[in-house]
């Protein structure tokens, strides 16, 4: 799972990170990002641009952040986005909640991979239309089971790409089956806080 992360990077280090074409694009630093808001995705036309955090499918009553890399291709309201609609969500960190043995409250984690200041979430994006008829594009993250760092905090974790992945991840003409086989448990160590 994951719920929330934070994107403290400038726009410029983005631009390096990503190498990204010139253009005039301005976005807020944010510590914490919640689902249902908007905030920057990178597109395989290496251009970033603003996406609502969560699919909203008819079924569910409250949009679905996250979507399972190991069934992306099995469940209908995934298997299309994923094939066609594949994003990165660029992050500095992200958030897990740790259970306290013999309590009912639970830790806030963040969590940073070291050595890598700005990593990729696999995203996939959805469009809908609203009430007014206007069609908006939507964003989810997969997650993968949790790597041994990760274990002891939650069962699952975001998938992190590695980034000699992250072009090949972008590439809507690869296979979408071959794709799902670098959806895993990220190998490089963690920052946990």
């Amino acid at each position: 799972m994951c719920g929330r992360y934070g994107l403290t990077a400038s726009y410029k280090e983005l631009k390096e990170r990503y190498d990204l074409e010139d253009d005039d694009y301005s976005f807020k630093e944010s510590e914490e990002i919640f689902p249902t808001t908007e905030n920057i995705v990178l597109l395989p036309n290496q251009r970033l641009h603003p996406v609502k955090w969560g699919f909203e499918p008819s079924f569910s009553k409250r949009p679905l952040i996250n979507a399972r890399s190991e069934s992306v291709l099995e469940k209908k309201t995934f298997k299309e986005p994923f094939a066609k609609k594949r994003c990165i969500v660029p992050a500095t960190y992200f958030f897990e909640w740790q259970p306290v043995e013999g309590q009912k409250k639970k830790d806030k984690k963040k969590i940073a991979v070291k050595d890598v200041p700005i990593f990729s979430m696999a995203g996939i994006c959805e469009r809908y239309t609203d009430d007014n008829g206007d069609s908006y594009l939507t964003y989810a993250i997969l997650t993968t089971e949790a790597n041994d760092q990760m274990r002891p905090i939650h069962d699952r974790m975001p998938v992190i790409l590695d980034p000699e992945d992250e072009k090949r991840y972008l590439d809507l003409d690869a296979d979408p089956e071959e794709i799902q086989k670098i959806l895993i448990p990220t190998n490089k160590e963690l920052i946990i806080e």
